[in-house]
């Protein structure tokens, strides 16, 4: 049986904790009452250009580059307002509290998370997963590139990795191997894009919802014979 300090669980936050699908949902909803169906238009056409660009969604960054166009719209600001100011906690999926608890009776549960530095730690705080992993919050631009540094940081002689991108879990297992058992929580969609599902190998465990994990005990994420 491994010790606490053994095995480290590496939670993503967007469609694996926090439904980052209803975020995006209400954000198109605001920008379209607020500023009309060209102009929202216009915003998603910028967000969409530069995740392409970075690697990731940078929700701030798109209204920076947004705002360029029209300096003078008072607008924006509430627009940036209603990105930091959003009830995060309210999104959270049934029981992911629950199952950050439930690892943490064998090891430490790290946010293991890609984004950018204002917008991302501020919907990990706004949510409650940083109080409740005690601050251990990783933030990268492409976090499957950024291994060593998890490592030394968090040194375990096992990992486990639960994230919605099959991309994401793949591209971990090929660097770590029997070090790592990545888990697939069926949510978001990413997680139901058949490109996807056919492009990347399964994951060692697939659940349908996060709270799934809850049913699961140790042995279920550790390779045989640990």
């Amino acid at each position: 049986m491994m010790t606490p300090d053994e095995i480290v669980f590496l939670f993503d936050v967007d469609n694996t904790l926090l439904d980052n699908d209803r975020v995006t949902a209400d954000l198109k909803k605001h920008l379209a009452r607020e500023f009309g169906a060209e102009d929202a238009s216009r915003y998603w056409h910028i967000f969409e250009s530069l995740r392409a660009e970075l690697g990731y969604a940078d929700y701030l960054g798109a209204l920076q580059r947004y705002r360029m166009s029209d300096m003078s719209d008072p607008g924006m600001l509430m627009m940036s307002s209603f990105l930091l100011e959003y009830p995060f906690a309210n999104r959270l999926y049934p029981q992911s509290l629950d199952v950050l608890e439930h690892v943490q009776q064998w090891g430490n549960a790290v946010i293991l998370s890609d984004g950018d530095v204002v917008f991302q730690p501020r919907k990990v705080q706004r949510s409650g997963l940083w109080e409740e992993v005690d601050g251990r919050v990783l933030i990268f631009v492409h976090k499957e590139d950024m291994l060593d540094v998890l490592m030394e940081r968090y040194p375990a002689r096992h990992y486990v990795m639960i994230d919605d991108k099959l991309r994401i879990l793949a591209a971990m297992k090929a660097r770590m191997g029997a070090m790592l058992t990545t888990v697939f929580p069926r949510q978001g969609h990413y997680a139901h894009d058949p490109k996807n599902l056919e492009m990347y190998p399964p994951a060692d465990i697939t659940v349908e919802r996060i709270g799934d994990l809850l049913e699961l005990g140790l042995d279920a994420f550790l390779p045989a014979g640990q």
